[in-house]
């Protein structure tokens, strides 16, 4: 009887062994009791896995299309655009900006000294927060179907710390150069006082150094761990940090800063530098209606075209980023409130795609324009070339 005792307390033992190393290949415990999922691939309700392959989730969008929320189906279709719309953004992206960075270095476009230091940095800006945010995060993320080995990279935090440093970087270099240009417009007092390269190297060190120590909070909020499933945040975060009121508020401070109050600033410097662009121009308009009717003033060309691109620099820097930026807000606020309130997760992922096409775009939205650089573009792109039509020729 004390055999027969024993050999069921054996197999129960056994069988509660097995049904823990069941649970431990399913989910871990962390020391806060937070249960973090190691399997990013999800199950439907017919069982079925469906991994984030470009095939796999083709056909979990069309075995499941009837039953799956509108927003379920809008995040899929976004996550396969995702698969290839990130390596062609970064085949185009990476080579702009080399491009637009040793193109304005030699000072042959025309532009001013300032101008040119203004339009490098923010090329380097961009050029970075390309590398540290899209080849380094968003791609990984979206091609590897299990991200084990990135957690066992320690070294989430300080990539955090270099991400948002570059991503603040790239959006206050926007502010300072279009401030810069207000005061070159607005101000022909302070103008030769502090549009030169002087003032341009001492701002653009300042913004460098302030959006470094400014990111430094990111290092100690997260934890040196990558987590996927944390996203929007970058790495794995715990429950004290989470639900901490004083990170918390920090965080959210760090969204209405960058981008938010740069929005406010920009639309203000816009339209003070558009509406003393438009009183100069009626007056002059009147000038010359006197002297001469109906000559062309090439001046008002001038001021007409620099309204176009203050009202394109403007606008795409807003539109690509408030998706992001309201998204960051919503899911910080909703942290700190306990509500449930949450955007659906697809802005999340149209926030990340239309803030990586802004790296694109920002620098060469001022650059492209000018007839000089597209000339040394052209020259650039047909100098691989020029040996074959040489021979050509000969």
């Amino acid at each position: 009887m004390y055999w027969n005792l024993a050999m069921m307390d054996w197999n129960n033992t056994t069988l509660d062994l097995n049904l823990r190393t069941n649970d431990l290949n399913v989910t871990t415990t962390d020391w806060n009791g937070l249960t973090m999922l190691q399997n990013v691939t999800t199950v439907d309700g017919n069982g079925k896995t469906m991994g984030r392959g470009f095939i796999e989730m083709l056909n979990s969008l069309s075995a499941t299309f009837h039953w799956k929320p509108l927003k379920s189906r809008i995040r899929i279709v976004l996550q396969i655009l995702q698969l290839i719309y990130y390596p062609i953004l970064a085949a185009i992206a990476v080579p702009a900006n080399i491009l637009t960075i040793v193109i304005l270095s030699q000072e042959k476009c025309g532009l001013s000294r300032c101008v040119s230091h203004y339009l490098v940095a923010m090329a380097i800006a961009d050029l970075l927060v390309i590398t540290f945010e899209l080849i380094l995060r968003h791609i990984p993320f979206v091609y590897l179907e299990d991200h084990h080995f990135l957690e066992g990279i320690p070294v989430c935090n300080i990539h955090a710390v270099l991400l948002y440093a570059a991503t603040d970087c790239s959006v206050w270099f926007t502010v300072t150069f279009t401030f810069d240009r207000f005061v070159a417009i607005c101000c022909p007092i302070l103008r030769s006082k502090y549009c030169n390269v002087k003032t341009a190297a001492v701002a653009l060190a300042t913004v460098s150094g302030l959006s470094c120590l400014k990111n430094i909070f990111w290092y100690f909020l997260f934890t040196h761990r990558y987590y996927v499933r944390s996203r929007p945040w970058l790495c794995f975060v715990t429950s004290d940090v989470k639900f901490s009121p004083v990170w918390g508020t920090i965080e959210f401070c760090h969204y209405i800063l960058t981008p938010g109050v740069a929005f406010i600033l920009i639309l203000l410097l816009n339209v003070l530098t558009v509406r003393h662009i438009a009183v100069t121009s009626r007056s002059r308009r009147r000038l010359q209606q006197s002297n001469r009717k109906g000559s062309k003033d090439p001046e008002m060309k001038n001021r007409k075209n620099s309204i176009i691109l203050l009202f394109l620099i403007s606008g795409n820097f807003i539109l690509l980023w408030s998706v992001s930026m309201v998204y960051s807000i919503n899911w910080r606020m909703n942290f700190l409130t306990y509500e449930s309130s949450y955007l659906p997760l697809f802005v999340m992922e149209l926030g990340y795609m239309l803030q990586m096409l802004s790296c694109c775009t920002n620098t060469l939205i001022y650059v492209i324009t000018h007839p000089k650089f597209r000339e040394h573009l052209k020259n650039i792109m047909y100098y691989p070339f020029t040996p074959i039509v040489t021979c050509i020729k000969h």
